[in-house]
């Protein structure tokens, strides 16, 4: 994984780094859990007031989040990181996220935001086409 963690001029690692690092594990965690269906392993990760906004849902609270995911669940098969920025405690990620659907399996590139605060997420911003997430359904 890519990370904008730097180590000072004299090798030491830079003021933050460590927290920066702890967010990263714990986004890590969170994006392999939620892409395989792992729902509850996810959630483990995510504060309860949890925000999430994304193209087809906006919510507050964690529970409300994996209720309105929960159309994602048996269709997630994986992602793929592509790069990642760390910044303190928010971690900026681009990746693929592999679906199986009836029309197919597809891969459909998604950025994510994530915010971190004691060891668990607390905001997430999702902005993904929309029109290539609806082409791997069939049409009515």
């Amino acid at each position: 994984m890519d990370s904008t963690t730097q180590r000072g001029t004299d090798g030491q690692t830079a003021p933050g780094a460590c927290d920066a690092m702890a967010a990263q594990m714990v986004v890590a965690q969170y994006l392999s859990a939620f892409y395989t269906g792992d729902f509850d392993r996810a959630k483990a990760v995510v504060a309860p007031g949890f925000s999430f906004r994304g193209p087809f849902l906006q919510v507050q609270g964690r529970d409300a989040f994996f209720a309105g995911a929960q159309g994602l669940r048996p269709i997630v098969r994986g992602h793929q990181l592509l790069r990642q920025w760390v910044d303190g405690a928010d971690v900026s990620s681009s990746c693929d996220v592999i679906f199986d659907t009836l029309s197919g399996t597809g891969r459909v590139p998604m950025s994510e935001w994530h915010t971190v605060h004691d060891g668990r997420l607390t905001s997430a911003l999702v902005l993904f086409d929309a029109a290539a997430f609806r082409s791997l359904f069939p049409a009515p």
